[in-house]
C-alpha cells in the first residue's frame, strides 16, 4: 500500500483482479472442503410423542385431589426421575444406542450426552400449569430408533404419573391415617381424665351450680318446715304430758266421798299399783324425749315415788276380803291417761323419725353449700380441660374428613379416573433428517473462503509498496515523471513468480486439506456442535 494514496473503485477492482489467485484457489478450496465435510456428516433423525394431560373427571368439588402440586413442577421431577442415570443406562442398552462412542467414551459422559442433547421435552398449549400437553423428543441417526425411543419415554412418562399419583395419595392416606389414630389415642385418654374428673367432682362441677343452689333452696324449704313441724309436735307432746300429770295427780289424791252405795256393783278407782305402773311407763316415755333435768321429769319422779309408798301401804293394809271395783271416774281417768300416753309416745316416735330427717337435710344443705364453695376451684380446671379436649376434638374432626377424602382420591387414582398423561399422537418414523443442514453449511464454507481470499489478497496488497502508475510516483515522491521504463521480465524472473504461486498454492491447499482431515476425523464433535 503507498501511503497518501486515495484507493477508489477502480483500483480496488485492479488490485483484486491482480490477485485474483490468491482469492479464488482459497475460496475453491474451502469450499470443496466444505462440501465433502458436509457430505461426510451424518444425518440426523427426530421422532416426538405428543402426550395430553387429561383432567380429573370426576369434579374436584365432590373429590378433592391428593396431589395438588404445579403441572410443570410435576414435570420437572418426572422428568428427573426418568432423565436418571439408571433409566436412561438402561435405555441406551436395551436399544443399542451410541456404539461407537461406548466404546471410548465412558458411560456417564454418554448419558449427559443423550439427556442434555438428544432428549428434549417441552409444553405445548400455554405455559406452566395452563399447558394442555407437552412433548418428548429424541434424535437419533436411526430413523427407528428414534422412533422406538421416543415412544419408550412417553410410555415412561405415562407410567410414572400413574405410579406417582398412586403412591402419593396412598402415602398420603397412611400419614393421615397415623395422624388419625394418634389423634383418637389422645383424645381417648382425654376423655378418660374428663370422665375421671366428673366422677371426682360429681355435683360440684360449675355446670351444677344452679342445680345445687335450687336443691339448696329447696332443702332450706323443707327444714324450715319441718322445724315447724317438729316444734308443733314438741308443744302438743308438752301439753299432754302436762295432761298426764294432772290425771295422774287426781288419781293419787284418792276418790271423792261416795254416796250410799246403790245396789248392784258399782266401778272403782284404779288400784295404787295399776297408777304406779301408769306412772313408771310414762316416766321411761319421757327419758326417751326430755333431757334429765327437766321440771317434767323430775315431777314424774316424785310421782312415782309418792305412789311407791302409797303402794307399799295399801300392800300393808290389804284386807283378806275381796277388792272393791273402781267407780267409772277412775275408770275414765285411767282410759284418757292411757289414750294421752299413746298420743304422746306416736309423737314421740314421730318427732324421732322428724329429727332424722332434719339430721340428713342439714347434712344435704352442708354438702351442697361445700359443692357450691368448690364450684370456682374446680372451674379453672375443667375450662382447661374442656379448652384441650374441644382442640382434640376438632383436630379429630378435621383429620377424620381429611382420611376420608385421601381414601377417597386414592381410589381416584386406583381406578384411573384422575389426571393422567394420554399419548395423542404417537412417534412415527421420520421420513426426512432434521440435520445437518447441508445449503447452510455450504454456504458458510463459501463465505468463509471467500473472505480468507479476500483477506489474504488484501494482506498482500497492504504489503506491497511497488508504484506501478505515473500517479503513484507522483502521490509516493512528489516528483515529476521524465520518462517510463517497461518492466523487463526475465525467464528467471518468470519461473521464480510461477514457482513462488505454485508455493502459495499448495501451501494453502495442504493447510485447507490437513484442516478437512482433522475436521473429518473429529466429526463427531462437528455433529455435536451442528445439534
Amino acid at each position: 500500500m503507498i501511503p497518501g494514496k486515495q484507493y477508489k473503485p477502480e483500483d480496488v477492482v485492479e488490485a483484486a483482479w491482480r490477485r485474483r489467485w490468491y482469492i479464488l484457489i482459497p475460496f475453491v478450496l474451502i469450499v470443496t472442503a466444505t462440501i465433502v465435510v458436509s457430505a461426510l456428516l451424518p444425518d440426523r433423525y427426530k421422532s416426538e410423542a405428543v402426550l395430553l394431560i387429561v383432567p380429573q373427571r370426576v369434579p374436584e368439588n365432590y373429590v378433592r385431589p391428593t396431589v395438588t402440586s404445579r403441572l410443570d413442577d410435576r414435570l420437572r421431577a418426572m422428568s428427573q426421575q426418568i432423565m436418571s442415570r439408571a433409566r436412561l443406562e438402561q435405555i441406551i442398552q436395551e436399544f443399542d444406542l451410541y456404539p461407537k462412542q461406548r466404546q471410548s467414551m465412558i458411560m456417564e459422559d454418554i448419558v449427559e450426552m443423550m439427556r442434555t442433547k438428544d432428549v428434549k421435552i417441552g409444553t405445548r398449549g400455554g405455559t406452566g400449569a395452563d399447558a394442555g400437553a407437552f412433548y418428548v423428543s429424541f434424535e437419533s441417526d436411526n430413523p427407528r430408533t428414534a422412533m422406538q425411543v421416543a415412544e419408550r419415554l412417553g410410555s415412561l412418562f405415562v407410567k410414572e404419573n400413574f405410579e406417582d399419583r398412586a403412591v402419593f395419595a396412598e402415602q398420603t392416606g397412611q400419614f393421615l391415617q397415623t395422624q388419625l389414630d394418634d389423634a383418637r389415642r389422645q383424645l381417648m385418654e382425654h376423655e378418660k381424665k374428663l370422665e375421671v374428673f366428673r366422677r371426682e367432682n360429681a355435683g360440684r362441677l360449675p355446670s351444677e351450680s344452679n342445680t345445687n343452689e335450687q336443691a339448696m333452696l329447696n332443702t332450706q324449704m323443707q327444714l324450715t318446715t319441718l322445724q315447724d313441724s317438729i316444734n308443733r309436735d314438741r308443744d302438743r307432746q308438752t301439753m299432754l304430758q302436762r295432761l298426764i300429770v294432772d290425771l295422774t295427780n287426781q288419781v293419787s289424791a284418792g276418790p271423792p266421798p261416795r254416796p250410799a252405795a246403790p245396789e248392784g256393783p258399782t266401778p272403782g278407782p284404779p288400784s295404787v299399783a295399776r297408777q304406779l305402773e301408769i306412772a313408771r311407763a310414762n316416766l321411761k316415755a319421757m327419758e326417751a324425749r326430755l333431757k334429765p333435768d327437766h321440771p317434767d321429769i323430775g315431777i314424774a319422779r316424785r310421782v312415782i315415788r309418792d305412789l311407791e309408798q302409797k303402794a307399799a301401804a295399801e300392800a300393808l293394809q290389804q284386807p283378806l276380803s275381796p277388792v272393791e271395783l273402781p267407780n267409772a271416774a277412775e275408770v275414765a281417768r285411767t282410759n284418757k291417761i292411757e289414750e294421752y300416753q299413746a298420743e304422746s309416745d306416736e309423737i314421740g316416735r314421730r318427732i324421732a323419725t322428724k329429727q332424722e330427717d332434719e339430721k340428713r337435710l342439714m347434712a344435704a344443705m352442708a354438702t351442697y353449700r361445700q359443692r357450691l364453695e368448690a364450684a370456682p376451684g374446680l372451674e379453672s380446671q375443667q375450662t382447661e380441660l374442656m379448652r384441650d379436649y374441644s382442640t382434640l376434638y376438632t383436630t379429630y374432626q378435621s383429620l377424620l374428613s381429611k382420611s376420608q377424602e385421601a381414601k377417597v382420591a386414592a381410589n381416584l387414582e386406583r381406578r384411573q379416573i384422575g389426571e393422567q398423561f394420554k399419548i395423542i399422537d404417537t412417534a412415527r418414523l421420520p421420513q426426512r433428517p432434521i440435520s445437518p443442514n447441508r445449503l447452510l453449511i455450504n454456504l458458510l464454507g463459501a463465505c468463509m473462503g471467500l473472505g480468507v481470499g479476500l483477506g489474504l489478497g488484501a494482506l498482500l496488497e497492504y504489503r506491497d509498496t511497488s508504484l506501478r502508475t505515473e500517479d503513484d510516483v507522483l502521490v509516493a515522491l512528489a516528483l515529476p515523471v521524465v520518462a517510463l521504463v517497461p518492466t523487463m521480465t526475465t525467464t528467471f524472473d518468470r519461473v521464480r513468480r510461477k514457482r513462488r504461486r505454485l508455493i502459495v498454492a499448495s501451501s494453502g491447499a495442504l493447510v485447507v486439506l490437513l484442516c478437512a482431515v482433522a475436521i473429518v476425523w473429529k466429526f463427531e464433535a462437528l455433529t455435536d456442535w451442528i445439534r
